[in-house]
């Protein structure tokens, strides 16, 4: 593996994956921020203010091609393993705080691979792998210190995760926020962003400089709930709509964070050595935001759900201030950190991500010219829902996939139909697809139509053959889904009000 730019030992900093939340490699943020360089989304120049971030993005690369998974424990599987989902058995849905499922132990997480090397390696903010043992947790995973919440989401303030199941109080709520694997009992009261921006900077004050490091910090924003301080509330007391106000506060507040801990960077001698890495997780919730112009939302493989927005920022870029158009994945962070850290990739798993970094640093051409976004066979729809089977001797086309290959996009299966929201300040408009309703094969020229508004199923015949062979070539490499039962164990109330392992 070749060694990092002038041979120097690199410090990351990933801010988390924010929901369109980012995340910085050593810092990875929120998906909903992502989506605002697209266009007219509730949260633009207009409307939030964005100082840190646009600052960042625009003196490092701009990554306008660069896909994540639909929802938020996918994108952080591939991240932390650099493999597709389908390799490891979870390729259906996220991981649930009540099903005794994880990421599986065999599988070579990023921050294992970068402590061979010599690392620190620090998190803070959300895990979403898996907790019901403690075997699945950060600490038994590769980061040496672990600040942060281990289910999907829960409330900014209290820091509790509600009930998903049931009226009764007293069933599957918990506080959900530990400080290494023990229970934090004293931040009832305080924002997530503010507190794991401080819990950030404290790792970045503590550090061993005579060591490299890797800080993974996935935010909770702008997750929902939607929720933000009053102070920040104010900033946009123009804007009518409650939710976009709310939005609007939350991004303003992220954005802060974020500058809060570069200057923690520079000011402890970090940063000139730092690759800083920003990306989201998925795309915009249905009703909650907006993807426009893109097609589709979270949890679905149109491009407003996969298409996400990251920059890189460092001085060891050879080219910055640029915007870069090559085709990037989220598994591709796994073998371009360790390439740029120096690491190495003995006792990996067969790796669907790529070494990116010439593509990043110089404009190189991508290594990669495909994407799998997903195969999922347990989302299928019925055989009675379609009156033919074409293609039916390749791959199921009833089955939920979605192929990337050139500029051609190819799906598969019930896709939600999707849609295009347009939000602004106050209003909603939404276009809805010409189509009826029981389709099931889509192709797309995704460079000349990225809003997936002409499909070309019918007139490439020949494109969309070729496609389900590769779909149905990886499926042959896929492993079945596994989605076990809801386990009553896990309810809190049997753990001291707790969110943890049950088992």
């Amino acid at each position: 593996m070749a060694p990092p730019p002038g041979g120097r030992r690199v410090s990351f900093i990933r801010f988390g994956l924010l929901h369109r939340r980012a995340v910085v490699f050593c810092a990875l943020v929120a998906i909903f921020f992502i989506l605002m360089q697209w266009a007219k989304l509730p949260i633009n120049v207009s409307y939030s203010r964005r100082i840190t971030s646009k600052s960042l993005a625009s003196e490092g690369v701009k990554l306008e091609n660069y896909y994540v998974q639909p929802i938020c424990s996918p994108s952080r599987e591939q991240l932390m393993t650099g493999r597709y989902q389908i390799h490891y058995g979870l390729q259906h849905s996220v991981i649930m705080c009540d099903r005794p499922h994880g990421l599986p132990l065999d599988e070579v997480t990023l921050p294992q691979q970068l402590k061979k090397n010599g690392y620190s390696t620090y998190m803070v903010g959300k895990w979403h792998l898996g907790f019901f043992r403690k075997e699945y947790m950060p600490l038994q995973r590769g980061f040496d210190r672990f600040y942060g919440y281990l289910t999907g989401g829960e409330d900014y303030w209290t820091h509790r995760k509600p009930s998903q199941y049931s009226k009764d109080p007293s069933e599957y709520q918990g506080l959900d926020l530990r400080d290494q694997d023990k229970p934090v009992l004293d931040q009832n009261g305080t924002y997530s962003t503010h507190l794991f921006a401080s819990k950030a900077i404290e790792m970045i004050s503590n550090h061993d400089h005579s060591k490299p490091m890797f800080l993974y910090l996935p935010f909770q924003a702008v997750h929902g709930p939607l929720e933000a301080p009053k102070e920040y509330m104010e900033q946009y007391k123009s804007i009518e709509n409650t939710l976009v106000r709310t939005y609007a506060a939350m991004v303003t507040v992220l954005d802060e964070a974020v500058g809060n801990v570069t200057r923690a960077l520079k000011t402890h001698g970090l940063w000139d050595n730092t690759v800083f890495i920003f990306s989201t997780d998925n795309g915009a919730k249905k009703g909650k935001g907006s993807n426009w112009p893109l097609r589709g939302w979270k949890n679905t493989l149109w491009e407003g759900g996969v298409r996400a927005v990251g920059f890189v920022n460092s001085n060891l870029l050879e080219k910055k201030g640029r915007i870069s158009d090559a085709l990037i994945h989220i598994s591709d962070w796994f073998p371009t950190l360790l390439r740029i850290s120096n690491g190495s990739l003995t006792g990996t798993k067969p790796l669907d991500g790529f070494d990116v970094w010439n593509t990043i640093s110089t404009g190189a051409l991508s290594p990669r010219t495909e994407i799998l976004h997903n195969i999922d066979p347990l989302k299928a729809l019925s055989s009675l829902q379609f009156s033919y089977k074409l293609y039916s001797d390749v791959f199921n086309t009833s089955v939920y996939a979605a192929l990337r290959s050139g500029d051609w996009k190819l799906l598969t299966g019930s896709q939600d139909r999707g849609g295009w929201k347009h939000q602004g300040p106050s209003h909603n408009m939404f276009d809805k697809p010409k189509e009826q309703p029981d389709k099931h094969i889509w192709l797309f020229n995704i460079r000349n139509d990225p809003q997936e508004k002409n499909d070309l199923s019918d007139r490439y015949p020949v494109i969309v053959l070729d496609m389900l062979e590769k779909l149905s070539a990886y499926n042959k490499t896929a492993v079945p889904p596994f989605w076990p039962p809801r386990d009553p164990r896990a309810n809190p109330a049997l753990h001291g009000d707790l969110w943890g392992p049950w088992i």
